[in-house]
């Protein structure tokens, strides 16, 4: 899943992307490097984001949708939103999946809006919101409790209608760096949800933290942990790099 981010404040490449030409650019590279999905996002989630309206969201999202649906119509379209009237606009204009990382805690219509396109769900643990996540995140038992909400969530989108439904731990999201790594090492400890499982650790800070680096130089490291969480039982990741990904991906397969 290639990452095409819209926002001007992305921790990694906000504002690179964020016009047509230069999305109907990025989307083009990272199909030739083998992207299955795109991911279209245009409401930052990084630290310290405010939530913002779906009016806003649909201002920066929809001419590009429109656009990159146009050239690409075959193309599989992931919504990163949590907004169901979003989500609501994009799959009626051809979007195939919905990405939301508060796995309808935020808007709790997403999951009846998506049910009725009949399209696919992702369902993110998040401890807080964006605005809050990381201000001194904090678990009595990690493993249990993440494990517990997305179970919950994914019951409550079961009941929605919702068939098809993928589970993310939400790297990054109201975890410190051994949260992240502790997830990380378990991630098997969530197959037996018997949902396909997406990770998003793509030059994230539990990256280049530990390596005393910065986004810039974490493709080496985002390559690493990529290879252990697809041992883990990763099905699906959330990169900016496509090309090494799916490096990663095919040398992972010729081992198995």
């Amino acid at each position: 899943m290639g990452i095409l981010n819209l926002t001007e404040d992305s921790f990694y490449d906000g504002g690179k992307h964020n016009s047509i030409s230069l999305a109907l650019k990025q989307t083009e590279k990272m199909l030739k490097e083998g992207a299955f999905f795109i991911d279209v996002g245009a409401a930052s989630s990084k630290p310290g984001s405010p939530i913002i309206t779906a009016d806003e969201e649909k201002k920066k999202l929809l001419p590009v949708l429109e656009k990159l649906i146009q050239e690409y119509p075959s193309v599989h379209f992931s919504i990163d939103t949590y907004n169901s009237s979003v989500a609501q606009a994009t799959l009626e204009m051809g979007a195939s999946m919905i990405n939301d990382i508060s796995g309808g805690q935020i808007d709790p219509q997403i999951r009846e809006t998506t049910a009725h396109f009949k399209a696919p769900y992702i369902i993110m643990h998040m401890q807080g919101t964006p605005e809050t996540m990381q201000i001194q995140p904090h678990y009595e038992a990690l493993l249990q409790e993440v494990k517990l909400e997305l179970i919950q969530k994914v019951e409550k989108a079961t009941a929605s209608g919702i068939n098809d439904i993928l589970i993310d731990p939400g790297f990054g999201f109201g975890k410190t760096i051994q949260h992240n790594f502790e997830l990380l090492k378990s991630l098997a400890l969530f197959t037996d949800l018997n949902c396909p499982i997406l990770i998003g650790v793509s030059r994230k800070s539990m990256i280049y933290k530990v390596l005393k680096g910065s986004a810039a130089t974490a493709l080496n490291g985002t390559t690493a942990l990529h290879a252990w969480a697809l041992e883990r039982g990763a099905t699906v990741l959330r990169v900016h790099d496509v090309k090494e990904a799916k490096e990663c991906i095919d040398l992972w397969a010729a081992l198995n």
